[in-house]
């Protein structure tokens, strides 16, 4: 077995992690030229560069980045080893999850993993709408791309969007279209696309990565566009449009895992409309050449059965 220098490697994932041989010459309790020598050393050893440097700038090469994908995972898998054999199996995971997830459906369940498995030490990482897929960003992924063969993916929610707005605000909507004289046994007739325009719509950009688009998707579900001269606020993010749907601002488009969780859910109604079915499908993702880890297999479990619990996935197995 022809093995390159051991002991270049966690100083080549040090520096690469952090961009400096500086700053990794301090976290390994070296000196930078000790630093430098080790790199200097690997880089003969493969025949490649591995960093360019250009003065204060430090980049990886094409070849830096494909070995630090490999050798990243191998000395996390060693160090899982010897906790396992060590029998200091804590599972430290690095959870990679959407901001309006995990605020919405993650955070306020997190006290039930803790309860049911104390040994998950669970780290939220909050992630782009596109996250790399790789152990240098986090152990494991909530995300919507299965674009990694690399990676394991489970299902949790098929996303669908529905029209909701605060309990007051709903009191004026009937109030406007004449429907606040019906007894409150009776159900609310549905809102025509028409009488839903004549009210402020509060959009979502990062939906559909363009202004309106989470409304005109809407609207289109039942052949028709936006009306002209509808008032339509934007919002970067759903946890804006959804907070000031709280404030009695308009009518917001939000989906099931906002208001599955949170004490404020019932601040809001959720309209007699039509739904529509955005296309994004959210998956627990984890590295297939670490499956046997029981962190991430415990967490996956979890996941799924919450998922299931709170009605976001059917009981159907989801795994890619």
């Amino acid at each position: 077995m022809k093995l390159p220098p051991l002991k270049a490697l966690p100083v080549f994932e040090a520096v690469a992690r952090l961009n400096s041989f500086s700053l990794a010459a301090e976290e390994l309790a070296v000196s930078q030229s000790a630093v430098s020598h080790q790199i200097k050393q690997l880089e003969t050893y493969l025949g490649e560069k591995l960093f360019w440097r250009s003065g204060r700038t430090l980049r990886l090469t094409d070849e830096g980045r494909q070995y630090l994908e490999a050798v990243g995972s191998a000395l996390l898998q060693i160090e899982r080893a010897s906790e396992q054999l060590l029998g200091r199996e804590e599972s430290r995971l690095r959870l990679s999850v959407f901001s309006s997830f995990a605020v919405r459906w993650l955070v306020p369940r997190l006290p039930g993993l803790q309860r049911l498995h104390p040994g998950i030490d669970l780290a939220l990482e909050m992630s782009s709408e596109n996250p790399v897929l790789s152990d240098r960003v986090a152990d494991c992924f909530i995300t919507i791309h299965r674009d990694s063969p690399a990676y394991s993916y489970e299902l949790l929610y098929v996303e669908r969007l529905f029209p909701v707005c605060s309990q007051d605000y709903w009191q004026k909507i009937r109030r406007e279209l004449g429907r606040d004289t019906e007894t409150v046994a009776a159900a609310d007739p549905a809102m025509t696309p028409d009488e839903v325009a004549g009210f402020p719509l509060l959009s979502t950009h990062s939906i559909f990565d363009k202004s309106a688009g989470d409304w005109e998707a809407w609207y289109r579900t039942v052949e028709r566009k936006i009306p002209e001269g509808t008032r339509i606020q934007h919002f970067s993010h759903m946890l804006l449009a959804l907070e000031a749907a709280r404030f009695h601002q308009g009518i917001a488009l939000t989906n099931d895992y906002m208001l599955s969780t949170r004490t404020d859910s019932a601040d809001f109604v959720r309209l007699p409309c039509h739904a529509v079915v955005t296309g994004d499908r959210f998956y627990f993702a984890w590295k297939t050449s670490r499956r046997r880890e029981r962190g991430i297999q415990l967490l996956r479990r979890w996941l799924v059965d919450e998922a299931i619990a709170g009605g976001l996935r059917g009981g159907a197995a989801g795994s890619g």
